[in-house]
């Protein structure tokens, strides 16, 4: 079926109370898995390409985007592409060609008002575009000589206030905070702050996002979607399940050369993991 966008798939459901998956995609493997899971689980889908998915490709974004796209557009589930992380202005001026409908402008590194300067910027430009925006904040950092703290570093809080100003000041369509959720976890362990995001939810009118999901436990998944995020974040989920697959192919199987034997029991791993989370996502909806 045709590309739908990001933001009316998040949007749709933050107003129903519900929360879509975005899951990071590398390799094509990826790509395929992340659509052929979210058939089985009967959902729409984003499929997401980081900035380092990008420098891991030479640099290059359109061979894994127009594979996203074409694997999009014969998806039996409404499927939208999402240009994820960006920190380059380049990299995000080549996102509506690609193909992508949204992207998340990732200023977090920097000191809040350098942050919200960049984001204004990216917002401002994205919009023109047609482009549905997402940004992140943690800890407002500069303020008496703290550094910024990365908004999903270990400790990071996104402060209600702050948010608030920040959605009001930049425009963007949606944001990522910082409830305790780490990136590139490879331990089920986070423990979320609920009550925190009670109040993000209270003070804002965008939909919020987490990011850093593989590091959370089912329950406080569905917990957050209760409370109000609307998108869910997954990436490192998937490379535990391809490479735990295919390490334990190659350990049984110690002659294997024809990478599609392998990649293929890879494939069907990231397949289970991303039906999965969808159901889990799905027992709040």
């Amino acid at each position: 079926m045709p590309l739908v966008t990001t933001g009316e798939l998040v949007t749709r459901a933050a107003a129903d109370r519900s929360a879509v998956a975005a899951f990071n995609v590398i390799t094509l493997e990826h790509v395929e898995a992340v659509v052929a899971g979210a058939e089985s689980a009967g959902s729409p889908v984003v499929l997401q390409v980081s900035e380092n998915a990008v420098k891991f490709r030479y640099g290059r974004l359109l061979p894994l985007a127009r594979a996203a796209v074409a694997a999009a557009e014969r998806a039996a589930v409404p499927v939208a592409l999402h240009l994820d992380h960006v920190q380059s202005d380049d990299l995000l001026r080549q996102a509506p060609a690609a193909g992508f409908s949204s992207v998340m402008y990732d200023a977090a590194r920097l000191p809040y008002l350098d942050n919200l300067a960049a984001t204004k910027a990216a917002a401002d430009w994205a919009h023109a575009q047609g482009l549905w925006i997402e940004a992140e904040l943690g800890r407002v950092g500069g303020k008496n000589g703290q550094p910024p703290l990365d908004a999903h570093a270990p400790g990071a809080r996104t402060d209600p206030a702050e948010a608030s100003a920040f959605v009001a000041d930049s425009g963007v369509d949606a944001l990522a905070v910082a409830i305790g959720s780490s990136h590139a976890m490879t331990t089920r362990t986070a423990t979320l702050d609920h009550a925190l995001l009670k109040r993000l939810s209270a003070a804002l009118d965008v939909p919020l996002v987490l990011h850093g999901s593989s590091g959370v436990p089912d329950g406080e998944l569905t917990e957050a979607v209760v409370g109000g995020i609307a998108k869910v974040n997954v990436g490192t989920a998937l490379n535990i399940a391809m490479t735990t697959a295919i390490r334990d192919f190659l350990a049984a199987h110690p002659d294997a050369v024809d990478s599609r034997t392998y990649l293929s029991v890879g494939r069907e791993a990231m397949v289970r993991t991303v039906a999965d989370i969808i159901t889990v996502l799905r027992r709040t909806g």
